[in-house]
């Protein structure tokens, strides 16, 4: 009860919320610059609980082996696509379950990307990376809006495709943009019409803009955006990479698993934590999680924010067991149902 008083009290929570979403070139330089620093030791004094809250609840991003593969595959293609000339340049998928840091991945592809762009080439005029989504209410025109809202151009509803297209591209290939980051591409149905017209705007997108495409959703791989004809070029143009969630039988998925869990305590500041408590429940852990990364994430940081606000400082078994987690890793946890006894 401590805990929610001080949370109703306003201490903890006085300055408002501070999520911005990169919607636009601006805020993603803005991104860039925030040079990703190095936690103190947990006995620094600038360790406030005001401070723990902060640091916690944005925590760190880890390297997972997906994002290590997508990295290596990702760099592959760039030398692949440097010296192509036609228009069929190959293109990356990143596909996995919901939760699974598809997201996340693209965003640290694209931060890597940049930051190595910048430091071989200097201060330039450059677009390295662009970023858009596959919006609920999809056309053609709406994903190339998106496209121009990254780019920060004006448009206007009185503007036509043709006349939007042509400014991205145009913007896109005069700034040397060289790798174009597509997310939620399974909301693509290519047996409806908006659903094909749009897969065909992508992919002249992909013909029109010297860049390397990389696309994300969830379960690419049976969506229907690479059902059909229109699927079918898709699928012929991009390797597909899936981001499944960490697995925990055989020994060397056990390990990557327990390497997981050593870095994420490794980033915890917490006063009175025990080094090695969450290697020692990896199990339960991977129970309660699935290794989805979204739910070890989210189960992690609320104990240590729990841990905070508890004054205990520090993550027990039993600290864990009452976080409540998400719809999906709770019903999935959950012990299988055995036949019904006889009366």
């Amino acid at each position: 009860m401590a805990a929610v008083s001080g949370l109703a009290s306003g201490s903890f929570e006085d300055e408002g919320p501070t999520f911005s979403p990169i919607t636009n070139y601006t805020l993603w330089r803005s991104s860039l610059a925030q040079p990703r620093q190095i936690a103190p030791p947990v006995g620094d004094p600038l360790w406030t609980p005001r401070a723990q809250l902060d640091y916690h609840s944005a925590f760190v991003t880890l390297q997972t082996p997906a994002m290590e593969q997508a990295v290596r595959q990702l760099r592959l293609l760039l030398v692949l696509n440097h010296r192509q000339e036609g228009t069929a340049r190959r293109g990356l998928i990143v596909s996995g379950p919901p939760g699974a840091g598809k997201s996340t991945t693209l965003m640290e592809l694209g931060r890597s990307f940049e930051l190595t762009y910048r430091r071989q080439h200097g201060p330039t005029d450059t677009l390295p990376v662009a970023f858009a989504g596959i919006p609920p209410a999809y056309s053609p025109k709406a994903l190339v809006r998106g496209l121009a809202r990254f780019l920060c151009l004006p448009v206007h509803d009185r503007m036509t495709e043709t006349t939007i297209t042509d400014a991205v591209c145009a913007v896109l290939g005069e700034r040397g943009t060289r790798i174009v980051f597509i997310d939620d591409v399974h909301l693509l149905n290519t047996r409806t019409r908006p659903g094909a017209d749009t897969s065909d705007q992508l992919k002249a997108l992909a013909e029109r803009i010297p860049a390397t495409f990389v696309l994300a959703g969830v379960d690419v791989e049976r969506a229907p955006v690479l059902t059909g004809p229109r699927g079918a070029q898709l699928a012929a143009r991009f390797k597909m990479l899936r981001t499944p969630p960490l697995l925990n039988g055989t020994a060397v998925q056990r390990a990557a698993w327990r390497k997981l869990l050593t870095d994420m305590e490794a980033a915890l500041r917490l006063q009175h934590h025990r080094t090695g408590m969450l290697v020692r429940h990896a199990d339960y852990i991977h129970l309660r999680t699935g290794g989805v990364m979204a739910s070890l994430s989210q189960l992690v940081r609320e104990a240590a924010l729990a841990a905070v606000l508890d004054g205990s400082q520090t993550i027990t078994k039993k600290l864990l067991s009452e976080i409540v987690l998400d719809v999906q890793a709770t019903n999935a946890s959950r012990p299988p149902h055995g036949p019904a006894k006889a009366s």
